[in-house]
């Protein structure tokens, strides 16, 4: 192995591993909220921003409140939300389980970081194997 490549950075700009991304939505008319006679064009944006993150090795769920309401209910996280803030909450953006974003759609740049980020962020030691997170006090 030559200098140069035992000085190469390690990092790279894809996830070595599949992330997932999930995003929960308020109440919409469709499934993405692209229909109608009036779109809104936040909603085209994310979902181009989605589409770019697929390209990139994500896999990616929309969830909206009206035709998937199970899955908001099955996301004690996403709930625990809703419950502090109402729909307000909305949109979430879950990466691997975790929340990234919420009240607001991310930019492709922010999800762009957000991966990176996550992807390179270990997880938190637990202590004594009762998934309590170090320092919680549990």
């Amino acid at each position: 192995m030559s200098t140069t490549e035992q000085n190469a950075p390690t990092t790279t700009t894809t996830p070595t591993t599949t992330r997932r991304i999930e995003l929960f939505e308020g109440a919409m008319c469709c499934e993405t909220g692209v229909c109608g006679p009036s779109v809104d064009q936040q909603l085209i944006t994310v979902r181009e921003d989605l589409r770019w993150a697929e390209a990139q090795g994500a896999t990616v769920a929309r969830h909206n409140l009206t035709s998937d309401p199970d899955a908001f209910v099955a996301n004690p996280k996403v709930t625990g939300l809703m419950q502090a803030f109402g729909e307000k909450a909305l949109p979430v953006l879950v990466i691997d389980g975790e929340i990234a974003t919420h009240g607001r759609y991310p930019t492709r740049d922010q999800i762009a970081t957000l991966l990176d980020e996550t992807a390179t962020t270990p997880a938190p030691a637990t202590s004594s194997g009762c998934g309590c997170s170090p320092g919680s006090g549990c």
